[in-house]
């Protein structure tokens, strides 16, 4: 389990304390982050923006329950992948990547100067790929893999038993791969 950070004690803190201070900390530490997880899960940037101020409204006023001897980010991150879970349903339909893709490259560029374009093709194939995945794949997908978070972990974010979350991860993973595979015959 990840250690609680000295800056997010004192911010969480400040916050139970009734000091707004706390929450710009926690904001302008977890913002950025929040939005690239959010709009992996709906492939929508407005919506992901909108699903992370909830999120962070939610936790300024739910922040006197918060545990402040647990750390925070594993908590933020459950609760900005289940709340793009949730907008997707109210959405009722899997948004489709746009054919520019820029904001989404932007977000996600790791590429190094030497292999920076076969990497943003490859970062493309597996952008559209993600995005045909339905959201719960999508989801499962970003939160092993982008967010770091173990299976034990994910089965207690999603309240579902282990076995759940690795069929899950198995069958996002198996898509995944047919999509790429498809993709890459394809001219």
């Amino acid at each position: 389990m990840p250690a609680v950070t000295p800056g997010d004690h004192e911010a969480i803190l400040r916050l139970k304390g009734g000091d707004i201070t706390g929450l710009e900390t926690l904001v302008r530490r977890y913002q950025l982050r929040a939005v690239r997880a959010a709009f992996l899960v709906t492939q929508n940037e407005p919506l992901a923006e909108d699903v992370v101020q909830d999120v962070f409204l939610r936790l300024h006023q739910r922040i006197r329950t918060f545990d402040d001897g647990r750390p925070l980010e594993p908590y933020l991150m459950r609760s900005v992948v289940n709340g793009a879970l949730n907008a997707m349903r109210r959405e009722r339909k899997s948004t489709q990547l746009d054919e520019d893709a820029a904001p989404l490259e932007r977000r996600l560029q790791t590429a190094s100067l030497e292999s920076e374009v076969e990497l943003a093709e490859q970062g493309r194939e597996i952008l559209v790929a993600l995005s045909r995945l339905p959201p719960r794949q999508r989801a499962a997908i970003v939160q092993r893999y982008y967010l770091e978070l173990s299976e034990r972990e994910m089965a207690q974010a999603l309240d579902a038993p282990p076995g759940t979350v690795k069929w899950l991860l198995h069958a996002a993973r198996l898509r995944l791969r047919d999509l790429l595979s498809s993709g890459r015959s394809t001219p």
